[in-house]
């Protein structure tokens, strides 16, 4: 988030404004001292028009053709289950590799609650699916080939 920022000469203050929290706040998710709720980080990615693959570190693509602003806990509780069921594993088994519990992974899979963060992160980089797709901001992107660590944008 800092080197987008950066790039782009704003400082924590006007970044938090743009995400309508406290610089304090910000700053935390920027420092990496907490974890930016997808609300925001969907916000702050729509912003500098880039996708959230691409913030995660995921892709060297900054954005998808098709992309689209809002993020879909329907789409997304669908998509969870389709890869889940692809991969042959039951909601144990995978909540267990992502380390969350079983009720929670049914949550998500029900479109109650929204993917975590870091839920959703260890989802596409352990399985190379798109983030963006799996919260319904694309269609067309779904596996990605994870980029080696030397290729990957700086933090």
């Amino acid at each position: 988030m800092k080197k987008i920022r950066d790039i782009n000469r704003i400082s924590q203050k006007e970044a938090a404004s743009i995400l309508n929290i406290a610089r304090s706040t910000y700053n935390q998710y920027e420092q990496q001292y907490d974890i930016i709720p997808l609300k925001h980080l969907n916000k702050f990615c729509n912003h500098f028009n880039i996708s959230i693959d691409y913030i995660f570190n995921l892709t060297l693509e900054k954005k998808y053709i098709d992309e689209i602003e809002e993020i879909s806990s329907k789409v997304s509780s669908k998509r969870i289950k389709e890869l889940r069921r692809s991969l042959n594993l039951t909601q144990k088994n995978l909540a267990k590799e992502l380390n969350i519990a079983t009720s929670m992974l049914c949550e998500y899979e029900k479109g109650h609650f929204l993917i975590s963060t870091a839920t959703l992160y260890s989802l596409s980089k352990n399985y190379h699916i798109s983030s963006d797709y799996l919260l319904g901001k694309t269609n067309k992107i779904k596996n990605l080939k994870i980029i080696k660590d030397k290729e990957l944008m700086p933090n």
